[in-house]
């Protein structure tokens, strides 16, 4: 049976998108123990195999059941739609014990003899140790698997955040909704959005306040939704682009754009596949920043770029020229 999440008037105005790093590196934690995810994420793999090596992460993954709830303290959903880590993980060492303990308890069930293992018994016995041992290791594995690719991994989930957000602005949400996953479905006749791919059965009543749309990249190709009050309803599904995610960007610049750009400036323009900020393509691509900033410059005054403010950045996409001119052989 699917998950059923059933809107209010005022849960309607109240949808929002919303990028958490914290909802990342948990994710990234579990897809380490999720060897059917793997394969989709090979090159960060590799790159971060020896410092996962140095991570003992089986205090989290002890509460990531293959089937069932994992605590909702650890990656509570984000208030904004750009918070730090710093300020998410700063909530989870606010937990009160008591919840976190319940929270805690409810995931080792899931999970035959978890709660009777010396680390189960542990967790149970002192969940505010628990508590504080989970966010150092959470803050650990943070800077290890996922501060170092952040940049890249925010373009992409801001990427995907603009495009939804046009695509509410021009279909309104029923439309939005059935774009975002294959096993979405919304019921216009009972204001319902069905989630199919959920194992179980749960029925939850926004209540006027709303919900939260998490785009995330670690938890590809699957949906996770859930959130049990007093949490904001949040329902986190698959980013769009993750197939040229970690492909270098280099080597795929027509020669022709090269010869008539400049390698570089042309190397900037194919890159923009998906809108991206300065901080996050020179990332991509190994350059400077301010060599990147330049030739952007230059890319949006010959009307090949098109800019925005989202957020704390400015987002560079393509315009209709500039995918014409990006893809030479599109027609």
């Amino acid at each position: 049976m699917p998950y059923r999440l059933s809107f209010g008037e005022a849960d309607v105005l109240r949808v929002r998108f919303a990028v958490s790093p914290l909802w990342e590196t948990h994710s990234a934690v579990r897809v380490l123990a999720r060897p059917h995810q793997q394969g989709y994420h090979l090159p960060w793999l590799r790159r971060v195999a020896g410092a996962a090596r140095g991570l003992d992460l089986a205090p989290l993954h002890l509460l990531m059941p293959r089937q069932g709830h994992s605590p909702d303290f650890l990656f509570p959903p984000p208030l904004g739609p750009t918070g730090t880590f710093e300020e998410e993980i700063a909530a989870v060492r606010a937990a009160d014990p008591v919840v976190a303990g319940a929270d805690m308890a409810r995931a080792l069930a899931c999970t035959p003899g978890a709660a009777r293992s010396a680390a189960g018994r542990a967790v149970l016995a002192d969940p505010a140790a628990a508590v504080a041992r989970l966010a150092a290791l959470l803050e650990a594995a943070w800077e290890a698997l996922v501060e170092p690719e952040w940049p890249r991994l925010r373009a992409l989930l801001e990427a995907d955040v603009a495009y939804h957000s046009r695509r509410l602005a021009e279909g309104g949400l029923e439309r939005l909704l059935a774009e975002l996953h294959p096993s979405f479905s919304w019921d216009a006749a009972t204001t319902t959005l069905s989630v199919t791919s959920y194992r179980g059965e749960h029925v939850r009543a926004l209540g006027g306040q709303g919900l939260v749309l998490l785009p995330s990249v670690f938890i590809w190709p699957e949906v996770v939704s859930g959130f049990d009050p007093p949490w904001q309803p949040t329902v986190a599904y698959p980013v769009r682009g993750i197939g040229g995610l970690w492909t270098a960007a280099r080597g795929r610049t027509p020669e022709v754009l090269g010869r008539l750009l400049g390698p570089v400036r042309a190397e900037v323009l194919c890159a923009l596949a998906e809108p991206m900020g300065t901080s996050a393509l020179a990332h991509r691509l190994g350059r400077a920043p301010s060599t990147v900033s330049a030739h952007l410059s230059v890319l949006r005054e010959a009307g090949l770029l098109t800019s925005r403010r989202y957020g704390h950045q400015v987002l560079y996409e393509r315009t209709p020229l500039g995918i014409a001119v990006s893809q030479p052989d599109a027609g």
